[in-house]
């Protein structure tokens, strides 16, 4: 069962009730901070690590990948942290917040999401720059933004003029309720919205691929159990979950 808190920094699973063996006070917490493109995806390996211990409760964090780092740079709670980049991986692995060397453990690509049925008729990136159109991007800083620029760089486009969302779920959130016309995301998040959206394909050529690494966050407050929700996603169990959601191996 997920619990959504609002207002807190944490998405809940009540994992430790499940099956009867262990109760949720009873239970060890392992906080997991992970991108937000990782929401749907690690929800199901969160579900299916609670199968396999259901002694212990998984709380999810979930944000821009940046805005994670800075909160455990500051202290907050985490065990785990998994990036949409390597790049703000680097940043905890340079101040000696992580464990170990962070592990690959999936891989993704940037598409442009628009309305359902595509009613601004977007055919790629050059459509984006159209007067009128609203679109939406990351801010630089997060990795999918970063990305966004780089794909408008190596098709040798200027980005266009728009708001500089937190995380990916933003950018989604304002198309499928028409406050855009269209945004670039993961490929992973346009199936993610379902019905809500579509997606255009940004070619291979133009494309920007995101490597997500994962790693034990040195003030883990239970680190064997944060080890093993990491051996978990690197497991064939955890990679089949993650192609079941887009996310590529690695």
């Amino acid at each position: 069962m997920v619990r959504r808190r609002v207002g807190a920094w944490v998405l809940a699973l009540g994992l430790g009730i499940l099956g009867g063996t262990a109760r949720a006070d009873d239970a060890t917490r392992i906080s997991v901070f992970a991108a937000a493109s990782l929401t749907e995806a690690f929800e199901a390996i969160g579900t299916e690590f609670a199968r396999l211990h259901p002694g212990i409760q998984v709380e999810f964090n979930f944000a821009g990948s940046p805005t994670l780092v800075q909160q455990i740079q500051q202290g907050a709670p985490a065990d785990v942290f998994a990036s949409a980049d390597e790049a703000n991986m680097d940043k905890l692995l340079g101040g000696g917040e992580v464990t170990a060397a962070p592990r690959i453990f999936a891989r993704n690509q940037l598409a442009i999401i628009v309305g359902k049925g595509n009613p601004k008729h977007v055919t790629g990136l050059g459509d984006l720059a159209r007067p009128g159109l609203i679109v939406v991007l990351c801010g630089p800083t997060v990795p999918a933004g970063r990305y966004a620029r780089e794909a408008f760089k190596k098709a040798g486009l200027t980005p266009p003029e728009g708001s500089q969302e937190l995380d990916v779920k933003a950018v989604v959130t304002k198309v499928t309720l028409g406050e855009a016309d269209a945004g670039i995301v993961y490929a992973t998040d346009v199936r993610a919205a379902g019905d809500k959206a579509a997606g255009v394909a940004i070619p291979p050529e133009a494309n920007v691929e995101a490597r997500y690494p994962i790693a034990v966050v040195k003030e883990a407050n239970a680190p064997k159990e944060a080890g093993m929700f990491v051996e978990l996603v690197l497991a064939p169990e955890g990679r089949q979950i993650l192609e079941r959601f887009g996310f590529r191996g690695p």
